[in-house]
């Protein structure tokens, strides 16, 4: 149990797989006993207590009956890693029970190491559930044993993500890897690398979407997705199926209107929505292309110090700024909690001479303790009481749209220039005001919203997230280009909350309707007086 112990009380990274599902992969990767699976060398890297292990040998038992092969023999190509001694004792008594019903004895195919640094020889077949560990929670020796060993084991990578590179390395020609895991490494940063790897030398086939499903043994958020990755010829397309309900992947192939092809795997964002035609790109821009700004509130390594409701009688008020955290915009509603943040910066950028503010040297020197604790103390010890991310009180003072990273409001706040947001608020400034209006009016549209269920995770409940790395690949209406007319009624769905009308004014519905006159250069309907040109 290297990597601790849940607040469940099971251990990091064991999440036991539902029949279903493992009959399911087992299936679509054609690991059937209809099929001669006699010489079929089969890896699982991580077993547990043998949920694929034991359909496994079922299978391979029927087959060697349909096929007239020896099972025995047939059982010396199946290797089974599992890290736990434990776990491994119980897989290996769970075996022996299994094959004592064929009258055979559970011969050498249980091997209780760490597969990632296991050395073993290529197989057709890799499938199974990956342990699913935050980056914090590995312990740093086998961080950097993995680090060195895994090229696409970078920034904050989940384990699988090591899984995934030394279950593709170890296939032949032909083989396949299905693992079930999280789904974020399909659109988030730290999967890019592996995503680049597939990319360059082998065929993504098949992604099957559970998120916001169950297909584990206990109630876990995991967000997960089945993969099946071939080595062979490579494809710029995928079949995606989106699963609602477990039980439904036994009808798989009958839900077509759940199913679609992923079109850009030569991309770097497989979920781009580049594939839906150059039109887009006419009605469309980024935000940032716009003129608007995307940035992320302050991180301080230690908010208990650095955010108080009761500063103003600590610290000098002018190092005071008020400060918004996520935790203000809950239920729709934009409440301060009276809190502020320390601003340990001159104006020049560097940390103020303490000696010039007794009342926030006696603060600050109270909390040192805490303060040279944190990484960024640690990496500049004459800088102790700085901050993560410098202060600039001038973001305080601009206008800008609010974005909780996870959030289940459907209004967006704008703030007139009143508070510092916390790093856990993205923000969009720039423009005029009514401009901030008018792109937090389309943010706030069912268009924008099915832009971010693509290009990056929910949550449970179905809320997107709203991150600098998503919000710089939306594509959203040129404002510019916005009639008068229907930017004024933006502006008044906005402030009245009125999403039917701005669903109805941002939707793909009009982008396709204009795609028809290619002469009109907009989303909406023609005027002779464009928002923004005057």
């Amino acid at each position: 149990m290297i990597y601790g112990v849940r607040s469940n009380g099971r251990s990091h990274g064991l999440v036991l797989t539902k029949p279903i599902v493992v009959k399911t992969m087992l299936d679509r990767v054609g690991y059937t006993s209809q099929r001669n699976l006699s010489q079929l060398r089969v890896i699982e890297p991580a077993s547990g207590d043998g949920a694929f292990a034991v359909e496994i040998i079922h299978r391979l038992h029927q087959s060697s009956l349909n096929f007239g092969f020896s099972f025995n023999k047939a059982l010396s190509n199946l290797t089974f890693f599992e890290l736990d001694p434990s776990m491994g004792a119980i897989l290996k008594e769970r075996l022996s029970s299994i094959l004592n019903l064929y009258n055979e004895k559970l011969p050498e195919i249980i091997r209780v190491e760490d597969f990632l640094l296991s050395k073993t020889q290529k197989c057709n077949l890799i499938i199974g559930n990956p342990p699913y560990v935050r980056h914090e929670n590995i312990p740093e020796t086998q961080k950097e044993l993995y680090k060195e060993r895994f090229s696409t084991f970078r920034h904050r990578s989940d384990l699988f993500i090591a899984f995934y590179e030394k279950g593709l390395r170890l296939l032949e020609e032909g083989g396949i890897l299905s693992f079930i895991c999280s789904n974020r490494w399909l659109k988030n940063q730290y999967g890019q690398g592996l995503r680049s790897l597939i990319q360059r030398q082998f065929r993504l086939s098949e992604i099957i979407d559970l998120e916001g499903t169950c297909p584990f043994e206990e109630e876990v958020i995991a967000y997960p997705a089945i993969t099946t990755i071939k080595n062979c010829q490579k494809s710029p397309e995928a079949n995606y199926y989106k699963i609602n309900d477990v039980a439904d992947l036994a009808f798989i192939d009958k839900k077509i209107r759940s199913s679609r092809t992923l079109h850009n795997l030569n991309s770097n964002n497989w979920f781009s929505l580049d594939s839906r035609g150059e039109n887009y790109e006419k009605y469309l821009a980024s935000i940032e292309s716009q003129g608007f700004k995307i940035g992320i509130g302050v991180a301080t390594g230690s908010d208990k110090v650095f955010l108080r409701d009761d500063f103003m009688s600590l610290v000098e008020p002018e190092l005071l700024l008020p400060i918004l955290t996520s935790k203000d915009l809950k239920n729709n509603k934009l409440e301060w909690s009276g809190n502020y943040i320390i601003n340990p910066y001159n104006s020049a950028g560097g940390l103020i001479d303490l000696t010039k503010y007794p009342k926030a040297k006696i603060y600050f020197e109270s909390q040192r303790e805490i303060l040279e604790k944190r990484h960024v103390a640690k990496k500049s010890p004459q800088h102790w009481y700085k901050t993560i991310d410098r202060i600039k009180p001038s973001i305080l003072m601009q206008k800008k749209i609010l974005l909780p990273d996870i959030s289940g409001n459907s209004h967006l706040f704008i703030d007139g220039g009143n508070f510092y947001p916390h790093h856990n608020l993205y923000y969009i400034a720039g423009r005029k005001y009514d401009e901030l209006v008018i792109l937090a009016s389309i943010l706030e549209s069912k268009f924008i919203r099915d832009q971010l269920m693509e290009l990056g995770t929910t949550m449970n409940g179905g809320y997107p997230r709203w991150q600098s790395q998503n919000l710089k690949k939306l594509k959203v209406p040129r404002i510019d280009a916005i009639p008068k007319e229907t930017a004024d009624e933006l502006i008044r769905a906005y402030h009245e909350r009125d999403y039917e009308t701005i669903n109805i004014l941002i939707s793909q519905k009009h982008i396709e309707k204009y795609n028809l006159r290619p002469a009109q250069m907009t989303l909406f309907e023609p005027s002779d007086e464009p928002y923004g040109k005057g």
